[in-house]
């Protein structure tokens, strides 16, 4: 039995890698190939082609390596033409991996999709390009199903990786620390930094016993922001924001992944979302979507407070913030918990025998 798989990125890389040792432990004489990064082939998957030949940053970094990353797609759907496998997997990236698995589906080959774009939030209209390219989508949110099922396309839902590495936190006593995490890229950092350095000149006159720390994903702009925060107390760090949410009363972070993090670790937060002018004008157009945030979305209500675009300001974010320093929390604590039990679906198991099931033809 052939498995082709393509992972196109480190985060694709590292949920690939758990689906591959799942696989080999259940069926060992799989042969598991394709477009692999380093955790895959340590796990037993033959690397054709690395996917550091897709991982590309930075706008600059797209326009210079996109010819060879679409030569690469066009070599990967000459090989598998050539030599079709049982199975197709495509794990994220779908810019990238729908071209393959459309191209492959109607050469017969079975296609299986894991991670599904935000199709239920943002440009809806993909589900036509999704619906031709992938026979099952394999959803990390339950809601994802739904949006599926609606558009006759089938979608299973196994859980989220995270859940498994990320768990409430235990035996927390508040201790007035108050955690910035302004996103990873640049444009957002620049724009969200300015209203939360207002947001803590204005707790720190209410109350100089909160304490704040400012968590970035990568230095790249931390020289800048060392300079934004200078003489405010902020402790600024690196690479860390797992141990610094475990250690918080509370997050204010940029709406993304980072908000499901904060959840599964079960601390409150306030998730804020603001672009320029001009791009919120065109993205409010495409989005399709009551919560902006993930914990709310898959609670389907609003559990975490949002403040989108003109709301977000340094005396509205204070005010809020200030509420919950002040409050004991436990009721929202209790509903974040909800996301880690409903998420924790041991993922990459539940993967492995989607995929075993619907290559015996027993997924409906």
């Amino acid at each position: 039995m052939k498995i082709a798989i393509s992972a196109a990125e480190t985060s694709g890389d590292l949920i690939a890698s758990s689906l591959v040792k799942s696989l080999k432990s259940y069926k060992p004489d799989y042969e598991i190939e394709g477009l692999a990064g380093d955790k895959m082939t340590e796990v037993g998957c033959k690397r054709l082609w690395h996917a550091d030949q897709v991982n590309v940053m930075g706008i600059s970094e797209v326009a210079r390596k996109l010819p060879s990353v679409l030569g690469l797609r066009k070599s990967i759907i000459r090989h598998y033409s050539s030599n079709r496998p049982d199975i197709f997997i495509g794990v994220d990236s779908p810019d990238f991996n729908f071209k393959i698995e459309r191209e492959l589906k109607q050469l017969g080959v079975k296609t299986i999709h894991l991670v599904s774009p935000s199709v239920w939030a943002w440009r809806p209209k993909r589900i036509k390009k999704i619906k031709a390219s992938t026979d099952l989508m394999l959803c990390l949110f339950p809601f994802e199903v739904d949006f599926y099922n609606k558009h006759n396309q089938k979608a299973l839902f196994v859980g989220h990786p995270l859940a498994e590495k990320l768990k409430p936190r235990q035996n927390f006593k508040p201790n007035k620390k108050v955690l910035l995490m302004p996103g990873s890229r640049e444009s957002e950092i620049k724009t969200l930094l300015p209203e939360l350095v207002s947001t803590v000149k204005l707790m720190s006159k209410s109350d100089p016993q909160i304490k704040f720390s400012l968590s970035l994903a990568n230095d790249h702009l931390k020289s800048w922001v060392e300079s934004k925060i200078l003489g405010l107390g902020i402790e600024l760090s690196v690479g860390d924001a797992h141990d610094k949410i475990r250690t918080s009363d509370l997050v204010i972070v940029a709406s993304g992944t980072a908000t499901l993090e904060v959840a599964l670790l079960a601390v409150p937060m306030i998730v804020i979302y603001k672009l320029s002018a001009v791009s919120y004008q065109i993205v409010r157009h495409l989005l399709n979507t009551k919560f902006i945030s993930l914990p709310n979305a898959i609670l389907g209500k609003e559990v975490v407070p949002e403040l989108i675009q003109e709301k977000v300001n340094g005396q509205n974010i204070a005010n809020l913030a200030m509420n919950f320093v002040m409050s004991d929390n436990a009721k929202i604590v209790s509903e974040l918990e909800q996301i880690h039990e409903l998420l924790n679906q041991n993922s990459s198991v539940k993967s492995a025998e989607a995929v075993m099931d619907f290559l015996d033809g027993d997924v409906s």
